[in-house]
């Protein structure tokens, strides 16, 4: 089920007895060409990550082990997304404000994004990203 776009994306699966094999293609498997990939991983308990939105940035996250939850909310609602096998993974687009909590141990996320690093492009403050998200101007 999409939310304002964003939704659980099930990426392709080759079985095999050795081990499982699974990939990502920008375009092909999700909406955007991927500039640049990230992963966040010895998060300890109880942390937090995220808590910001973006103007540009689109996202696809998958837990490539362990499990976490991806919260959404675009100014209006929230929905969680609980990521926990590493054929499927989250599109998130731009204008969401989005965090990450619930780490399991030894969880590893990994994040594919379609633009450089920018520091302009992050919304740190909700009380803005709610004003800015209202008016629809991200």
């Amino acid at each position: 089920m999409k939310f304002n776009g964003a939704g659980i994306i099930q990426l392709p699966k080759k079985l095999d007895r050795r081990g499982n094999l699974s990939v990502i293609e920008g375009i092909n498997h999700i909406p955007f060409k991927i500039a640049r990939t990230y992963w966040i991983y010895d998060v300890p308990g109880g942390e937090v990550r995220g808590g910001h939105a973006y103007r540009q940035n689109q996202e696809f996250i998958v837990a490539l082990s362990g499990s976490f939850d991806v919260i959404l909310d675009d100014g209006k609602e929230r929905k969680t997304y609980s990521l926990n096998r590493s054929y499927y993974g989250l599109y998130v687009p731009r204008g969401m404000w989005r965090q990450m909590q619930n780490f399991s141990t030894n969880a590893l996320a990994l994040v594919l994004a379609s633009i450089k690093f920018n520091p302009e492009d992050y919304i740190y403050d909700y009380a803005l990203f709610k004003e800015l998200a209202n008016e629809a101007r991200i």
